[in-house]
Formats: structure tokens, sequence, C-alpha cells
């Protein structure tokens, strides 16, 4: 399955590869990723139940990484491209942060979950126009900076892992709403 859904993703990535901003791949398989994307992180969460109440308070006392909502704010009023490249970023920065081997969760999983992500990163960029895929979103960046600063003072603890996760569900949940916006906005 795991393969049928890589290369899924990759021949659609393919090709879409000079499509315009509105492609059929936002239209067909975005909304595929995006239900995966959230299905699998929600299946992480069955690993970290065991994590005790008390090591969750101390997780959540501590200086933890406040959600970017400034930034998807300011986004949600910008153009369909520049939400395209900024959503591709909090992909690709997700995949990276859960490119960890100390993650609780089965490792096939996570891989899992990586693959899916990159792909829908691909199929996004593959709709922008621009192709300049050098934007980076600085305050994005350092955010993600911080939550892997983060899971590193808390030693990768399973607690810190599901409070990572959580935040990783928000995202894929406010970037399937800007996407959503420009299907809408392009209609």
């Amino acid at each position: 399955m795991l393969n049928r859904i890589f290369f899924l993703c990759l021949f659609v990535a393919l090709h879409t590869s000079g499509s315009s901003l509105r492609c059929s791949w936002m239209d067909h398989k975005f909304r595929q990723c995006s239900e995966r994307t959230l299905d699998l992180i929600n299946s992480m969460v069955t690993v970290t139940d065991t994590v005790d109440d008390a090591d969750a308070d101390d997780v959540e006392n501590n200086d933890t990484v406040h959600f970017p909502s400034e930034l998807y704010k300011t986004v949600s009023n910008a153009s369909a491209e520049h939400k395209l490249t900024f959503t591709v970023q909090i992909l690709e920065e997700v995949s990276a942060l859960f490119n960890h081997s100390s993650a609780p969760w089965h490792s096939i999983t996570v891989e899992h979950f990586r693959i899916v992500v990159t792909r829908q990163a691909q199929g996004l960029r593959s709709c922008t126009r621009s192709h300049r895929h050098n934007t980076l979103h600085k305050k994005l960046h350092m955010y993600f900076n911080r939550l892997s600063g983060y899971l590193k003072r808390m030693d990768h603890s399973a607690a810190a892992w599901e409070l990572i996760r959580k935040e990783i569900k928000t995202h894929l949940l406010r970037i399937d709403l800007l996407i959503s916006s420009v299907l809408t906005a392009n209609n």
C-alpha cells in the first residue's frame, strides 16, 4: 500500500510539473493527500496515550513554542501564489521535523507520513507559476527551528512529541483551509 501511494503521488507530481496555478493536482489530489496526512497524524496518538499525565503537564508548563497564527492571518490575505509557496514551506518543514528517529510512533507510520507530506509539497509546488522555490518565510522557518529545539530540550520525550503532533495537526488543518480558499477563489 505504501508503494502504491508513493508511486501515485510521484506520477501526479511529474504529470503536473508544468501546469498553471490552477492545476488538476490541486483539484483532485490535494484533498486525498490532505485526508491521508490527517489520518496518519491521528493514528500516531495511540502510541502516546500511555504518557503519564504528570509528564504531559511538565511539557505543557515549559516554554513551549506558540503557534504562528499571525503568519496565517497575513498569508490568508495574500495572493494564491503566496499561499501555495507558504503551504509548500510548511509541508517541507513538517517533513524535516519528522525526520527524527526518536519519534515514539512506529517507524513505518512516520515514514509513510513523511512520504505523503513530501509528495503533497511536490504536487503543490508543481502548481505554482514561478517555480522559484527559494522563497522562505524566515519567521515560519524560525518557528519550526524552535519546535525542533523544544524536542531536544525535552529529550525527545513521548509527551513532547505528542505536543508536536498536536501542533502539526493544527498546521495540516490550517493549510487545508488555505488551499481551499485558493480553489474557491478560482471557481
